[in-house]
């Protein structure tokens, strides 16, 4: 595989090598604003801020950041959605030489306290409705400052006042009582601070960019530390390889969530580094609202999942004409295996291309995608970008690579893969390991085989990942939740297929002798100590689970009973 029989299959224009910018990330946000100052960076609601405007308003954060100590190598959270805050603490933080941490806002205060601790957050961004939330999770984290900001400091003046007369209080935006102690508003640092008191700092490509927490085998999940390069190198690969943009006039929809390494990566760092304006979507689960925002902005480019464009097909509005889909040229579909089915009827709604990608935490974000203009072989995640080699390597030994056309574990070298993990170093040496020739190989786990063309194909996982809708759940972590209640013995938990989220999670259950419970009962259990997507949609009650000679219960095996079930049954 050292000759890349995938180049000769790369589209017209896509360079097999890039020169990459010595630059921290945040050029790509500079260059933006001095190439195109004027030109729409986000548009939410209708409100458009410039890129001259977030240019600004990033540096106020960093100065303000740099007041309360920040201190380069700090790390900073965020707690919100997709909204243009998101953006101005993002960049603020970079600017101020912290580090970002970006956390999943479904995730309860158990799971924010963990990933809170690890990073060694002490100042965190977040949205009012969560204010609660990330207060509930403090006391077992070293957070000692909460900068908030409401949903309508982002909105144009006339929605604003509609908004907070009728949707701020049953929304939970409201904060009764004001903020607690130490606690400041996003908007008055934005008024205090002027970009000119920015700080000063020696900042390069080999400084650390962020943290993006992964899930681990052993339900703890691990902070991926990413470097500035990483993340520039990836978002230019990206860049070259959707032939056909022009910089400073395409419009991005960008649904897919930022405090996610594909959102974060091939959304909002690849829209900045082509001058793109980003039309910003807060909950992809609004179909209306997605479609409405395709209808007023006529976006050219929509990464996304499967089960996104899956309910814009199936929509009846769509299907009853009432919304034009033929801005779109291009769609990067991610995070899930895409069916054929959903590929060619978006394609058909749109006029676009849906190209399938493959990309991790450990290398953020992408490493492989099908071409926009060539061959899309169903089925396939594509080829590696440029200045990615790739290797099946053998299951058995962990170093011979495999012919052609064999199965083996895929692994990965490029400029976007990540320095390691945070505080584990045994796990980074299992992830990052020196082959025969001398170079270092991301391993990522995945079972894959390369054709004769350099396209890849994931065969099936090596860590059993669950990928509802796209999400992350680690079976381990489901099954402590549910052991934990009073009346279960045992649980064992994976992921099945499912029609609609391509993947979902089922929980096979074990009582204790003379217990009895339902499935609802422990439904209730798992909604309290779990994010939403990661509690089960089916459950089964069972005397044994199939289990190894040292006693590991097989996930496989009740897997492949269930399909064979299922498949039984007319």
């Amino acid at each position: 595989m050292n000759d890349r029989p995938w180049i000769a299959h790369y589209d017209k224009g896509v360079p097999p090598t890039i020169d990459y910018p010595k630059e921290p990330l945040y050029y790509f946000l500079e260059e933006a604003a001095r190439k195109y100052p004027d030109r729409a960076c986000t548009i939410f609601k209708g409100a458009a801020i410039s890129y001259k405007e977030m240019n600004e308003a990033t540096d106020r954060i960093a100065a303000a950041l740099a007041d309360m100590g920040v201190k380069k190598g700090d790390r900073v959270g965020i707690f919100m959605p997709n909204t243009p805050q998101f953006i101005e603490a993002y960049f603020g933080i970079l600017k101020a030489g912290g580090v970002v941490v970006a956390t999943n806002p479904l995730y309860t205060p158990p799971e924010i306290a963990y990933q809170a601790s690890d990073a060694g957050i002490e100042v965190m961004f977040v949205m009012t409705n969560f204010y609660k939330t990330i207060k509930a999770a403090q006391p077992n984290t070293r957070i000692k400052k909460l900068i908030v900001t409401n949903l309508k400091e982002a909105l144009p003046p006339v929605t604003s006042l509609l908004f907070t007369l009728a949707r701020e209080k049953k929304g939970g935006f409201r904060i009764e009582g004001g903020l607690a102690d130490g606690d400041v508003w996003m908007k008055d640092l934005l008024a205090k601070y002027q970009p000119a008191q920015r700080p000063k700092l020696d900042l390069g490509p080999d400084d650390t960019a962020l943290f993006q927490y992964s899930g681990g085998t052993t339900g703890a999940s691990k902070g991926a530390v990413a470097l500035h390069r990483n993340v520039v190198a990836n978002s230019l690969q990206i860049k070259s390889w959707f032939v056909g943009m022009e910089d400073g006039k395409e419009i991005l929809l960008m649904a897919i969530p930022l405090f996610h390494v594909y959102g974060m990566v091939a959304g909002m760092c690849y829209a900045m580094a082509i001058g793109a304006s980003m039309v910003m979507i807060p909950n992809p689960r609004d179909i209306p609202d997605v479609l409405e925002n395709i209808h007023k902005y006529h976006p050219t480019n929509f990464p996304g999942v499967p089960t996104l464009y899956n309910a814009i097909n199936n929509n009846p509005e769509v299907k009853a004409g009432k919304y034009d889909l033929k801005s779109i040229k291009a769609c990067i579909s991610g995070s899930a295996p895409l069916m054929r089915e959903t590929k060619e009827k978006f394609e058909e709604l749109s006029g676009g291309k849906v190209f399938e990608g493959y990309g991790l935490s450990e290398a953020p974000t992408a490493t492989h995608c099908n071409p926009l203009m060539g061959v899309n072989k169903t089925g396939s995640i594509g080829m590696p970008f440029p200045d990615v080699d790739c290797k099946i390597i053998s299951l058995d030994d962990g170093e011979t690579e495999m012919p052609m056309g064999e199965i083996g574990e895929l692994v990965i070298n490029g400029p976007q893969v990540m320095k390691g993990y945070h505080n584990m170093p045994t796990e980074t040496t299992n992830a990052l390991r020196k082959l025969k020739d001398g170079k270092t190989w991301l391993f990522t786990g995945d079972i894959a085989r390369m054709d004769e063309d350099g396209y890849f194909y994931i065969v099936d996982r090596k860590k059993e990942l669950i990928k509802p809708g796209g999400f992350q759940v680690w079976p381990r972590e489901v099954e402590e939740v549910i052991a934990a209640h009073p009346k279960v013995l045992e649980a064992g938990v994976a992921g099945i297929p499912d029609p609609y989220r391509g993947e979902t999670v089922k929980a096979w259950i074990v009582l204790k002798p003379g217990q009895e419970a339902t499935a609802d009962e422990i439904k209730a259990w798992c909604k309290e100590r779990l994010a939403a997507y990661k509690v089960p949609t089916h459950y089964e009650f069972r005397q044994e689970l199939p289990k190894t000679t040292v006693g590991k219960i097989l996930r496989r095996e009740l897997v492949k009973e269930h399909n064979e079930t299922e498949g039984a049954k007319p």
